[in-house]
């Protein structure tokens, strides 16, 4: 695959830096808030990991700004997705920008998203004890569960990597190339 990054390291722009991760803060939390109105609103919500994982693969202080900044407006604008977002939609965006850009690799990308996104979601399920997988699913440790998360998570990953290579692509025109 061996995505290359647009720039060849990190932008030295840091304006640039602070404005982009701003929009895309913005756009993490509209996307995120969405989930507010059931049905179709939880598909949008779901597109909330794009915005981060643009963020984190032109610059990793974006992305952390980006993430960091939508789970601040979030918080306010929806305490709601207070568990969700910096567990699951955020840190998806933020270990898939990053494994794009670090492992050049698709398999490696998806498996340390994949990953990473099972630990979130274990950790909102089992130490938290937020029921983020409905009412159906116990807060008690089953190796059944954690086995489905983990599969759930690395073909959701899988998806993203292709969503997203996708859409880098199209977009690499905004950074001179």
């Amino acid at each position: 695959m061996g995505l290359k990054h647009p720039a060849g390291g990190e932008y030295s722009n840091q304006t640039r830096i602070i404005v982009v991760g701003s929009l895309l803060a913005c756009f993490t939390t509209i996307l995120q808030s969405a989930g507010m109105f059931g049905g179709i609103g939880f598909l949008i919500s779901a597109l909330s990991t794009l915005p981060i994982l643009l963020g984190t693969f032109l610059s990793y202080r974006m992305g952390i700004l980006s993430y960091i900044s939508a789970f601040l407006l979030i918080l306010f604008i929806q305490p709601s997705e207070f568990f969700v977002y910096p567990f699951t939609t955020g840190l998806l965006g933020i270990s898939m920008g990053f494994s794009i850009r670090f492992f050049k690799k698709g398999i490696f990308a998806t498996l340390f998203s994949g990953v990473t996104l099972t630990l979130g979601i274990l950790i909102i399920l089992y130490i938290i004890r937020f029921p983020v997988l409905g009412p159906t699913i116990s807060t008690k440790i089953d190796v059944n569960t954690i086995l489905i998360i983990l599969i759930f998570s690395t073909v959701y990953s899988w998806v993203w990597l292709k969503l997203s290579i996708f859409v880098i692509k199209r977009v690499n025109w905004l950074w001179g190339k």
